[in-house]
């Protein structure tokens, strides 16, 4: 894979490419706010698969949910993230590297593969970011997370 931070290209031109679109912010579902900003940090809220403001997947991983699909789930969390990132920055050029991602999995009893779903999420970065995209990173099963979603993405980004 080339780096794109090499590149003069955005990571919305990087993400059209992939054939991938921000969808529109998510609304917070409680008592906080999408995406906080404290000097040169943003630390994105906990993030679920959703399109259209519904949750696109139910279940647990390797329970109802496949790998495949919690990785897609992974994914289409993280674009939720970056699309409540970009309406508070105003533009993702803002985004001066990736630091940490954290990815929740709803994990059936025994599954042991939360880092191969949490990759939905850092591939995705490390395509609109390169070099730049590398962070660090958890993946941790839990029992159940809110709605019956198999999986929450959140990121902690700094800005310029």
């Amino acid at each position: 894979m080339s780096d794109p931070s090499s590149s003069s290209s955005s990571a919305e031109e990087r993400l059209s490419a992939l054939g991938l679109s921000l969808p529109a912010p998510p609304q917070p579902k409680g008592a906080y706010v999408p995406v906080l900003r404290h000097g040169d940090l943003a630390w994105v809220s906990g993030m679920l698969p959703l399109e259209n403001g519904k949750l696109v997947v139910r279940g647990t991983v390797e329970g109802e949910v496949s790998v495949a699909a919690a990785y897609d789930a992974a994914r289409l969390a993280t674009l939720g993230g970056l699309a409540a990132l970009k309406s508070t920055l105003g533009d993702l050029h803002h985004v001066a590297k990736i630091l940490r991602v954290g990815v929740f999995v709803a994990s059936s009893a025994g599954f042991t593969r939360q880092p191969e779903v949490a990759n939905g999420a850092s591939e995705l970065l490390l395509a609109l970011w390169g070099e730049d995209g590398k962070h660090a990173r958890v993946a941790v099963g839990v029992a159940q997370l809110p709605l019956g979603s198999p999986v929450e993405v959140e990121l902690l980004v700094a800005t310029r």
